[in-house]
């Protein structure tokens, strides 16, 4: 992959901020790219330069028209192309040799369209590269400055509120420009403040990256909400995410395509269970991102995250006015994973002094239709509950009915937070969505950073994202890595080669030596004590069991000449080109839990780890955690309980607990080695038996798979 240059934030804001624009393709036809974009900035007041560029029109609107990009004045900011994709190329080498410093590309009809689009666009990224110009697209929809209300895009832009408040608003950023103007419409009307929208489209020479580094300079941007589909430069958003999560802002990432996204491997158990678009989400989760779904769950989270003053995180209290609500809620809050501490009349005693005797205390609480006859009620409980340490978040779920009764209990609502000013996100979903809410009580709620939502299925789906951030482990192992040397010559090391390189680097395997011979075989038997395990040697035979070349409990010196014999003609029957190096002899091992375990470095996103229950169905099962590679022996063991199969490890129906803290560690340390031997790219422990606690855990099987490298 070609090295590209990374755009300065300087760079970035010439084109987000300009003060002069030229089009290219200005027109007068109304619904033309170049008559919309025109009046989109005249529209919204913008006091910079103009430059139309049009051959056959002396003037449009007042605006002189130049025949070309070469009669432009030297050192225009940006230059907007709105032109059919055949004259693209020839005007981006005109504007660069004038010293544009940006271009926006509208037309499609470059990458996307198969080898001769690929050229022209790859012909654009050198010429920007040469010259230093940031452009955006081609195939995208434009940029949109709400700040300076600079709209540089054909679609009608509603520039919405202006931030009440610096650092208050979402900054846009995505690959589809459809998908940014549906998520902006969504925003906006909400009166959520917007800072920037920028869509990326094919991003010849400039990537989401860019423009996700610039918003974190902003002053202006509190969350940056994006669509993305493939980031092009992993390191430098993981990098981005990370100071994002440093500078108290938020990333919400909804990422099309997971299911489509799977990597498969012929090779390892882990390549196969640990694909692209889980690596991704581990290693952008690890960094900061909060992930949405659906682009409903990305307005509703980024709405949460700028106008409350906290997120949620574990802890939620559910304020409600029937008993079916209640239930409902309950059965949510367990789907989704919420917590929703239990309380009871004995410890909750400020709730129970606010509430009449006959409303019991309870999460979620039921106020029955208290509320309507003495609406004081609303504000002693919020009161109350404002005050519990054990609620980090409060949803308020109201039957909204009719103007009357929405007008008793919102007040209420509003008033509780406007005296008791919390710090703990409060959220008001209406049950009876269509029903009319007067927009004053809305936009009072939202004034004091109340969210509102028609459902409470939306509140719960968002706080469940929220609170998944808020707990979410981002302490790192302090351990060094450790680097194997590994054989040059090979890029599958197999399994007696594996084991002597990971033996040394602190894996416990059973004991065994490698035989290339059957009298070989029979010594280091004799030697290991019987019965033992047989396992046919190639680097060519990644799954051994598959042609007959396991043979476990071999007893004696006879039934071990016997078992070499057919291994070597079970091997050979299933694949005559195979030539076995040897065969593996080793100590017949305890029964216990199987695990796989395993590694991978993705080529992009760097070394991942992969813990689950193993054995030869781990690929059927799939009861499995990714792990980051950094990931702490406690953070691990933490992760090893979220297993469906985590039972196991404690007692199960009397069975001994299990010797968890063996099995992290070993983790711990293939983490170290994978992140010290940069030429390896997969390793693959399957089983790893874990015994009970105090007695350690041991790999039965190892392959690894590595770069191609010459001695």
């Amino acid at each position: 992959m070609a090295k590209e240059a990374v755009q300065e934030t300087a760079d970035i804001e010439r084109m987000l901020r300009p003060r002069s624009v030229a089009i290219v393709g200005a027109s007068a036809t109304r619904g033309s790219l170049g008559a919309s974009l025109l009046g989109n900035l005249e529209r919204n007041g913008f006091a910079g330069d103009i430059h139309l560029i049009n051959p056959r029109r002396a003037e449009i609107g007042g605006h002189p028209c130049l025949p070309s990009v070469d009669r432009l004045p030297y050192g225009v900011d940006v230059a907007v192309l709105a032109i059919p994709q055949p004259a693209v190329n020839e005007a981006i080498r005109g504007l660069a040799a004038r010293g544009v410093g940006a271009a926006v590309i509208f037309s499609a009809g470059f990458a996307e369209a198969g080898p001769e689009g690929q050229a022209r666009q790859r012909e654009i990224a050198e010429i920007a590269r040469a010259h230093g110009m940031v452009v955006e697209g081609p195939n995208c929809l434009g940029c949109i400055n709400y700040v300076d209300r600079v709209p540089l895009t054909f679609v009608e832009a509603d520039m919405g509120p202006a931030p009440a408040r610096r650092g208050a608003s979402i900054g846009v950023v995505s690959q589809s420009g459809a998908m940014m103007t549906v998520l902006c419409t969504t925003l906006s009307s909400r009166r959520l403040p917007l800072s920037y929208a920028i869509s990326t489209g094919n991003e010849a020479a400039s990537h989401a990256e860019d423009y996700v580094e610039f918003l974190l300079d902003d002053p202006d941007t509190r969350v940056i909400a994006m669509i993305v589909e493939q980031f092009r430069h992993p390191r430098r958003m993981l990098a981005a995410v990370e100071r994002a999560r440093a500078l108290g802002k938020h990333v919400v990432l909804l990422h099309p395509g997971r299911s489509s996204a799977a990597r498969e491997s012929a090779a390892t158990h882990t390549g196969a269970l640990a694909g692209d678009h889980a690596v991704m989400r581990l290693k952008l989760g690890r960094a900061g991102v909060i992930f949405a779904e659906t682009l409903e769950e990305l307005g509703d989270i980024a709405e949460i995250a700028v106008r409350c003053p906290q997120l949620p995180s574990p802890g939620t209290a559910v304020v409600g006015e029937s008993g079916a609500f209640k239930a409902l809620c309950l059965d949510l809050a367990e789907d989704l994973g919420i917590a929703l501490p239990p309380i009871g009349e004995d410890d909750a005693p400020a709730l129970r002094e606010a509430m009449p005797a006959f409303v019991a205390v309870s999460n979620p609480l039921d106020l029955t239709a208290q509320g309507l006859v003495e609406p004081d009620l609303y504000c002693r409980v919020l009161a109350a509950l404002f005050g519990d340490d054990r609620f980090s978040t409060i949803v308020v779920g109201l039957i909204q009915g009719d103007p009357v009764t929405s007008g008793i209990k919102i007040p209420a609502v509003l008033r509780a937070v406007r005296e008791c000013k919390p710090a703990k996100p409060v959220i008001v979903a209406g049950l009876d969505e269509g029903a009319e809410v007067p927009a004053s009580f809305i936009a009072e709620m939202r004034a004091l950073g109340i969210p509102y939502f028609p459902s409470t299925e939306r509140v719960f789906r968002a706080v469940r994202r929220l609170i998944e951030f808020s707990s979410r482990r981002f302490d790192r192992a302090t351990e060094a890595p450790v680097a194997l040397d590994l054989p040059a010559h090979r890029t599958v090391i197999p399994e007696y080669e594996s084991k002597a390189l990971l033996g040394a680097a602190g894996i416990a395997f059973a004991p065994g030596r490698f035989a290339a011979s059957v009298q070989e075989a029979a010594d280091a038997a004799r030697a290991l004590g019987y019965p033992v395990a047989l396992k046919a040697q190639s680097e060519r035979l990644s799954h051994k069991s598959d042609a007959g070349g396991v043979i476990l409990g071999v007893a004696d010196e006879q039934g071990l000449r016997e078992a070499w014999e057919r291994m070597v003609a079970d091997v050979r029957r299933h694949d005559p080109s195979i030539v076995l190096e040897g065969i593996l002899v080793e100590s017949m091992g305890r029964r216990g839990l199987e695990m796989i375990v395993g590694a991978r470095v993705d080529p992009l996103w760097g070394p991942v780890l992969l813990a689950g229950i193993g054995g030869v169905t781990a690929e059927v099962v799939r009861d499995m955690r990714l792990l980051d590679a950094d990931l702490s022996e406690a953070g691990i063991l933490a992760e090893l309980d979220q297993l469906k199969s985590a039972a196991l490890f404690h007692g199960f129906r009397g069975a001994p607990a299990l010797d968890t803290a063996a099995l992290a560690a070993l983790i711990g340390r293939l983490g170290r080695i994978v992140r010290g031997t940069p030429a390896l790219r997969e390793i693959d422990l399957n089983p790893v038996v874990v015994h009970p606690e105090g007695q350690g855990v041991v790999a039965l099987d190892a392959l690894m798979l590595a770069e191609p490298r010459h001695a």
